[in-house]
């Protein structure tokens, strides 16, 4: 876990506990989130590319 970033996982972890839903289903939100990154934020975040789907 870097300073700046937290990493997908524990953003995951949180957006289940704070809105009350499965870990699953953060995940799915996360990654559809991630895959829909514009160009700018991939360039400077470019872990988002090794996002599946």
């Amino acid at each position: 876990m870097s300073e700046q970033h937290p990493g997908l996982e524990h953003i995951a972890q949180h957006m289940s506990a704070k809105k009350h839903m499965p870990i699953d289903r953060a995940r799915a939100i996360l990654a559809s989130a991630a895959r829909n990154a514009s160009p700018a934020a991939k360039k400077r975040n470019p872990r988002l590319k090794r996002v599946k789907g």
